[in-house]
Parts: C-alpha cells; sequence; structure tokens
C-alpha cells in the first residue's frame, strides 16, 4: 500500500479546509447575507413600565403642541448688543453689529407676539420666521423697560396660539421645557426642574423700579432663547425665558432665568390696551429683614420686607404707613423678599387698592393702600426733619467714640457737614473693623447714622446710652448712605 500516497492527500485536503476558511472568514471573499447578520443584543436591557412611557410621551407631546407658537425673532437695531459684558444677562445675540436675534410667544390668532424689550430695543426693523417657514414684517406695539417685555403685532390670522398658565402654582423641583431659538437654531427643545422661584438682585435692569422676580431654571438655554417659552408638563407656558449665568464665552453654564407668566399676562395686556403702562406704585424704599434685625423689631422670626423710606406725597405715605414698618403680606400673600412685593404690585394698575398686613411697635395692623402712577420725579422723603426737635449742640459734646464690641467708631457732625448732608440730626461713621459686627452688617465709613432704637440720635453720646442699654440684645439703626439713601441693619450688641 502506498502510505505516502495516502498521507499527501490527507495532507491537501487538511490545507484545502484550512485555505477555505481562511478565504471565506479572512479575506472576506465570501459574505454572509443581510439577513444573517445580527448586530447587538437581542432585547433592550430594561422594559419600561405604563408610567415611563407615558413620561417620555408627556415631553414629546408638548414638543410637537407648543413648538408652532414660538416664533424666532430677527432684529435690525440701532446700536450693538448693550449687555454682553454681563455676567446675569439677557440674551439679546448674535453677535454680528447692529443684527441680533430673540423668540417669541403667540398670544393670539390675530397676530400679538410676546418677547424681550431688549430683544427689541432701538429695532429699526423686525422678522418673524414662522415654525412653517412663513415669515412677516412686525410692528413694535409696546415695551416695558421695567419688567424686559414687549408685545410686538404681524399681520395674519388663525395663527397657532399658546396657552398661558398660571405662574403662581409653580413649586420648585417641578419639570418644565425651555422653547425657542438659541444660536439661531430654530426651534430648540431642553428639558430641565424649576431650581428656584421669586429670584431677585441678579442687577438686570438698571433701574430702582424695576421688577426681578425671576423663575430659575436648569433646562439649557443660550443667546436667542430671549423671549422665547418656558412651558410646563401640560404644554402651559408659565414663563418668558429672559437672562442666563453666563461663562466667559457668554453661553450656557448651568442657570437660566423666565419672567413669570403672570406678570407677562399683565403686561401685556396693558400694551395691547394701550400701547404702554399704566403700573400702580405703593411709594416706598424697602429692603429684606435678616435674623439681626428680627430680633431688633421683635419679630419671632426674619420675615417680611422693612419699610427703609418713603415717596413723599406717594401712596404708602397717604396710607399710614412709615419708615421701620415691616410689610408681611399684600392682600394676603405673604411677601419675604422685596422683588416677591415688587412682582404682584408691578401686575396692578394705578387706581387699585390693596390690603397689607403690617408689623408696628410690636403688633400687626392692617392698610388699604390705593396704588399711584410713578411720578417721574419723585424721590424718597429727604432725611432733614422738618420738625426741629431741641437739638442738642453736639460740638460742645463729646465729639468721638468707639464700640468695640460691634467693631465701629463715630463722631459728631459739625454745622458744614449737616448741610453738605442735608441732615439735621446723627452721627457719622468713621471707622469699621475689619470682621467685626459692624463690617457683617454691612456698616461702613462714612454712613451717617439717623436714629437707634427708633430714637433720633443728635450726638455721640445719644448713640453711646442707647448702645448701654441694648447690651444684650439687638439693635436697630435707621442710617443714610453718602448717596443720600435711607436703609436699616439690625445689629446684636454684646454684653
Amino acid at each position: 500500500m502506498n502510505y505516502k500516497g495516502i498521507l499527501g492527500a490527507v495532507v491537501l485536503i487538511f490545507v484545502g479546509i484550512i485555505f477555505g476558511a481562511i478565504l471565506v472568514s479572512g479575506f472576506g471573499v465570501v459574505r454572509p447575507g443581510l439577513a444573517d447578520i445580527n448586530l447587538g443584543a437581542a432585547k433592550p436591557p430594561v422594559n419600561l413600565d405604563a408610567n415611563a412611557t407615558s413620561f417620555s410621551k408627556a415631553f414629546i407631546e408638548v414638543a410637537e403642541k407648543v413648538t408652532p407658537t414660538i416664533v424666532q425673532v430677527s432684529v435690525v437695531s440701532e446700536k450693538e448688543n448693550p449687555h454682553s459684558d454681563f455676567f446675569f444677562f439677557p440674551f439679546r445675540d448674535l453677535p454680528k453689529g447692529q443684527r441680533g436675534s430673540g423668540s417669541g410667544i403667540i398670544i393670539s390668532e390675530d397676530g400679538y407676539i410676546v418677547t424681550n424689550n431688549h430683544v427689541v430695543e432701538k429695532a429699526t426693523k423686525v422678522t418673524i420666521g414662522m415654525f412653517d417657514k412663513r415669515t412677516f414684517e412686525a410692528q413694535v406695539v409696546g415695551t416695558d423697560p421695567l419688567t424686559d417685555l414687549a408685545v410686538i403685532k404681524i399681520e395674519a390670522k388663525n395663527l397657532p396660539t399658546a396657552y398661558l398658565g398660571n405662574s403662581d402654582d409653580l413649586k420648585v423641583g417641578q419639570w418644565v421645557m425651555a422653547i425657542g431659538n438659541p444660536l439661531a437654531l430654530s426651534s430648540t427643545v431642553t428639558a430641565g426642574i424649576v431650581s428656584a422661584i421669586g429670584r431677585g438682585q441678579l442687577g438686570l435692569i438698571k433701574d430702582s423700579y424695576g421688577v426681578e422676580n425671576f423663575i430659575q431654571t436648569d433646562a439649557a438655554i443660550n443667546p436667542g432663547n430671549s423671549g422665547g417659552a418656558l412651558v410646563d408638563l401640560s404644554g402651559s407656558v408659565i414663563g418668558v425665558n429672559s437672562a442666563i449665568a453666563a461663562g466667559n464665552t457668554g453661553t450656557y453654564i448651568g442657570y437660566g432665568f423666565a419672567i413669570p407668566i403672570n406678570l407677562v399676562k399683565s403686561v401685556a395686556k396693558d400694551l395691547i390696551a394701550h400701547g404702554k403702562i399704566s403700573r400702580g406704585y405703593i411709594g416706598v424704599n424697602i429692603g429684606e429683614v435678616d435674623d439681626a434685625m428680627a430680633k431688633s423689631l421683635g419679630l419671632d422670626k426674619p420675615k417680611g420686607i422693612i419699610v427703609q423710606g418713603l415717596v413723599e406725597g406717594g401712596a404708602a405715605s397717604k396710607a399710614d404707613i412709615k419708615e421701620g414698618d415691616v410689610i408681611l403680606k399684600v392682600d394676603g400673600r405673604e411677601v419675604n423678599q422685596p422683588n416677591q412685593l415688587q412682582g404682584y404690585i408691578a401686575s396692578k394698575s394705578a387706581g387699585t387698592t390693596v390690603k397689607m398686613t403690617l408689623f408696628r411697635d410690636g403688633r400687626e395692623i392692617e392698610r388699604e393702600v390705593t396704588l399711584k402712577a410713578r411720578d417721574e420725579n419723585s424721590k424718597s422723603e429727604l432725611v432733614a426733619n422738618k420738625e426741629k426737635d431741641n437739638e442738642v449742640n453736639s460740638e460742645s459734646k463729646s465729639s468721638t467714640a468707639q464700640f468695640d464690641g460691634v467693631g465701629f467708631s463715630v463722631k459728631n457732625l459739625s454745622s458744614k457737614e449737616k448741610s453738605d448732608l442735608k441732615v439735621d440730626h446723627g452721627v457719622i461713621i468713621t471707622e469699621v473693623k475689619p470682621f467685626s459686627k459692624a463690617e457683617d452688617r454691612q456698616l461702613a465709613k462714612g454712613f451717617i447714622i439717623l436714629e437707634a432704637d427708633k430714637k433720633k440720635i443728635n450726638s455721640v453720646s445719644d448713640l453711646r446710652n442707647i448702645i448701654k442699654d441694648k447690651k444684650g440684645s439687638a439693635l436697630l439703626l435707621k442710617l443714610q448712605d453718602g448717596r443720600g439713601n435711607n436703609f436699616f441693619r439690625g445689629i446684636e450688641i454684646p454684653e
């Protein structure tokens, strides 16, 4: 038998099999059919239950229903964007010289659109881009710089209209969606939660009468979202997106701010009806009540807002509201931040009467205030007292004092200083020690102490006696800064 031949044949067959396998798998000469290819696992790792599916569907439906009511607002302006250097800033961008872009919300079938004032500010031409790609020229109906809102109008009929909800029902932690045209990317939808409500003191509106009472959200919004909608999962518009906390690039870093829709509705109605705002004012300068101030006033805890000054002839002065009063409620609503009161009053017209609950001298009282229109020439009443008490000749007394326990020093005012500062009483702070109670309470060199414990201060000795009597408790100080503004501070006096 020829074993060598048999062995050679076996080897040849084996080599043929190996070579064939290599051809099929390695060189790709023979490929499987499409029907034979299976990619990925056979099933998803998680089976969504009905609740999760419904939750996801809510976002989808809101995006589908609301997006057609949001428009792109393109603007040719007289000036470049004045807000580009702000950390907190309105989004008027694109940075193209005198061109800008923002968003708007259709609020009526016949073409009224609400947006931000800073989007159309100084506009010479406004063009609206619709979701269905139609374009319209728009006219500015009216603007309200104090709330950063504006209404514009296009000539059209049967437009998709947004449903305007109730921002008073908002809760922190509630899911919301932001819909607008950021960075010229039309019809962009993002989602997040309500991070805070009643957010103020952002410095967006450079006017002492400006209203900053924002909804804060972490839904991603960017330049171009201005005037777009913040909506809840029912598709109700609950805010108008207006500003962001921005990084060095001017883009979103985690916080956006929207104007509550209840204020928007009030402003829009006034602008459509009159072309301007006939807003009512209380006529007060107000501030927050902190723990030390609450103790000095006899409140059980920090609450309400303190009246720091009155506008002469204003609504509050005619309703027996006094400096040092604490406003606890307005029309039954608790107010614990100045912007909460401002936001509510901003929705009321001149001539409206509101009921205020005040804390004065250890008890609650009520006053009715009929709001007045703003007098552009009005100002807080000067400290100079029209009633000349038996003024102490302070220059004949001990002229300086140092209060080490609280960390500041004072001196009497000379006749010339009183004349220059337009006051007829008080002592001036000459030094505030670093890291002291006085510095913590934001006292500063140059501030005038007008009253202590609601008693007029004519001399250093007056202040010394009151501080001595208040050891171990909190003291309320009425002060004036270098610009003539009155305000209160509470400070705890150590034993």
